[in-house]
């Protein structure tokens, strides 16, 4: 199992002074020095964290994977198509919330999702859909011409009771098993930390997870360095 890093949320923390500390870009070599297969970051419309110079920068900078968050917006499409990234995963996205709530609801922009890919293939850009552990949604991604999926584990995440954890656990094992049968690359991300990321690892079908906000946090406290180091000694 490969860990992706997600570094919004170190643009968060400068965006808060508004000045140039601490740098996602450098924050994305060291994850990537530390063992990290890939940096993630999502391009939000409100660019709340992410801006579209760090895009650009991280663009130049990343030598392993570089995963862009994005809403399936015209806007975000020519990015994507500018920028080249390996990697887009579309994701839903509100205003209002805080962090990404639920998964990309494909069934409802089925058509749209179809032609939106087509560019995007057609660029040698690979494409994920963040879903949720669902056999229609992982049937439906993998006839829009999506690559990968990435399962959502927020729900699995926020249980706190073992039993309702143990189903959520066990929707994702199936689900995971179901993509990779349609031939899909499958990887999970929401809400993973240090204390519950361990179970995914007896799935053999879930080859990467994407993790920002437990590693940022730990970060403040241990370093990036040993925050990131920390979480791949777990997965691995």
């Amino acid at each position: 199992m490969r860990l992706a890093v997600n570094i919004d949320h170190i643009a968060t923390l400068r965006n808060a002074r508004n000045e140039y500390e601490p740098d996602p870009v450098e924050a994305a070599l060291l994850a990537e020095k530390c063992g990290a297969a890939g940096i993630v970051c999502h391009l939000r419309e409100d660019r709340r964290h992410i801006r579209d110079l760090d895009l650009q920068r991280l663009r130049e900078a990343v030598t392993t994977k570089l995963d862009l968050e994005m809403a399936m917006t015209p806007e975000m499409q020519q990015i994507a198509l500018k920028t080249r990234p390996e990697l887009i995963t579309l994701v839903p996205e509100k205003r209002e919330e805080l962090t990404t709530e639920g998964g990309f609801d494909i069934t409802r922009h089925f058509d749209t999702l179809v032609e939106f890919l087509k560019p995007i293939r057609e660029a040698g850009i690979e494409s994920s859909i963040f879903i949720e552990p669902s056999q229609n949604a992982i049937t439906l991604a993998a006839q829009a011409g999506a690559e990968m999926v990435e399962l959502h584990t927020g729900t699995y995440a926020l249980k706190t009771d073992s039993a309702e954890r143990d189903k959520e656990f066990e929707r994702i094992r199936a689900a995971s098993s179901f993509a990779k049968s349609l031939g899909l690359k499958v990887v999970a991300g929401h809400g993973l930390n240090y204390l519950n990321i361990a179970p995914l690892k007896t799935i053999p079908e879930i080859e990467e997870v994407s993790i920002g906000h437990a590693i940022i946090a730990r970060a403040v406290l241990t370093g990036l360095d040993s925050a990131v180091r920390e979480m791949i000694r777990i997965i691995e």
